[in-house]
């Protein structure tokens, strides 16, 4: 066991890396739909409002745990109470399950952008081009074994010269080509009336719905109940302003999906003719939409290089934050060194892969509760275990160690101007809304309540 646990140089690597696991697919092809069609504005202003209070107590907490105790999931929930030990187990089961089925949708994007840059973009446009595809065994299979040794490379070098240099890269290039495909976006001819449908909040689509849909795309968007900020936290040096690069990681994620939707929602509402509610979520947006809206642009290859690439890397930095979380377990309750463990993540990334790859071909006919393989791994991660890890936390923090814990780790590096705020939304409110979450995103998978 090393003698000396891993840390981030300094704020801006662990912003940076945290940042990047929060910004991920969910940021490119969730939240423009929801926006879409819960109004635009008023959307947006709902989901800002509980960035800043729901979703900067939950992520506070966690930082602080990890930097607290400087363990990973398991062994900090241990450290803290041992009889709540469990709590870290199950947040530890969130990326053991959700990483393989990640890295075949990593190996999709991979695929995407090679067609573009290949110049295939009618072919790519094409009905059932994707379809086709997924339905392949071999290819896919290539695809994301390429994108879990591109993972598994960077977490191997370790935290700061792994992770932490692959960020600084990472996350500017991102936003830069985020930048450039939302601007080429919005100056497409008659664009301009999607980014008023957009930005402007319509009032009268404001419901109890567009705050259940805004809150948990939230609370998935930010990386949370994964054991992931409390990983990336026990890297976090003592004198790392706490409070502020949780603000600074919000900023990032909140930013990111912000202008995610202008890339997508001008331009597929000039593709669909104005139809802000034909834009859809999902695999179905991000490779069948799309490919046909930049099949249609002038440059279509080239800004569709562009933005799967921006697509890779935010697929790479949430995938990165997946393996180095399970990396960590090993490390702090098995006592295995890096190395080893992240070739024993590797190879059971690839093996438990497999199935979620071959749900939509040769595995197809096997249909757990009704869904493939990859839908049904997804619904048990983000569906069931982290809303009820997220109110394990939550009630954890409020009631067993109290907010005063949290509260005195943040101290040790400046004052806690949010400490009301934050020990309101850990008491009371965070848990209520939490169990909305859990409800409403079962009804969701169970198609019972849509979102």
């Amino acid at each position: 066991m090393e003698k000396k646990r891993s840390s981030f140089s300094g704020k801006i690597g662990f912003v940076l890396a945290a940042a990047g696991s929060a910004v991920g697919l969910g940021n490119l092809w969730r939240f423009p739909y929801l926006a879409a069609k819960y109004g635009g504005g008023i959307f947006l202003l709902v989901y800002i409002i509980l960035a800043v209070t729901f979703g900067y107590a939950l992520m506070t907490a966690e930082v602080a745990i990890g930097r607290k105790t400087g363990l990973s999931a398991i062994q900090s929930f241990k450290v803290l109470n041992k009889k709540y030990s469990f709590i870290g187990y199950l947040a530890s089961l969130v990326p053991i399950i959700i990483l393989p089925y990640y890295c075949v949708i990593g190996g999709w994007v991979i695929k995407y952008f090679s067609v573009f840059i290949s110049g295939q973009t009618t072919a790519a446009a094409a009905d059932g081009y994707f379809d086709s595809f997924i339905s392949q065994t071999g290819q896919p299979i290539l695809w994301l074994v390429i994108f879990i040794l591109i993972t598994a490379v960077i977490v191997f070098l370790g935290v700061e010269k792994g992770i932490e240099k692959a960020s600084k890269f990472l996350m500017p290039v991102l936003v830069v080509l985020s930048v450039i495909v939302a601007i080429y976006s919005i100056t497409m001819p008659g664009a301009m009336a999607g980014v008023k449908y957009y930005l402007m909040p319509d009032f009268s689509k404001f419901s109890l719905k567009t705050v259940v849909a805004a809150m948990g795309q939230l609370f998935y968007s930010m990386s949370l109940a994964m054991g992931i900020m409390i990983t990336y936290g026990s890297y976090m040096k003592k004198d790392v302003d706490l409070e502020k690069s949780v603000s600074n990681i919000e900023i990032f994620d909140t930013g990111i999906a912000l202008i995610a939707g202008l890339m997508i929602v001008p331009a597929v509402f000039v593709f669909n003719g104005g139809d802000g509610a034909a834009i859809n979520a999902g695999p179905g947006l991000m490779f069948v939409t799309l490919p046909k809206v930049f099949n249609s642009m002038p440059f279509g290859s080239v800004i569709g290089g562009l933005f799967f690439i921006l697509v890779l890397f935010a697929a790479l930095t949430s995938a990165i934050s997946l393996m180095e979380t399970i990396v960590s377990i090993l490390h702090d309750k098995l006592g295995w060194g890096r190395k080893v463990s992240c070739v024993i993540v590797t190879l059971y990334a690839i093996a438990m892969a497999l199935p979620s790859s071959l749900g939509f071909g040769a595995l197809s006919s096997v249909q757990p509760m009704g869904m493939s393989f990859l839908d049904f791994f997804d619904f048990i991660s983000n569906s069931i275990l982290m809303p009820i890890v997220a109110f394990l936390t939550v009630c954890f923090v409020g009631y067993v160690i109290k907010p005063k814990a949290i509260a005195d780790e943040i101290k040790l590096s400046s004052a806690f101007k949010k400490e009301k705020l934050f020990n309101v939304m850990i008491k009371y409110i965070a848990p209520i809304f939490i169990i909305m979450i859990l409800v409403s995103s079962i009804l969701n998978a169970l198609q019972i309540y849509t979102l």
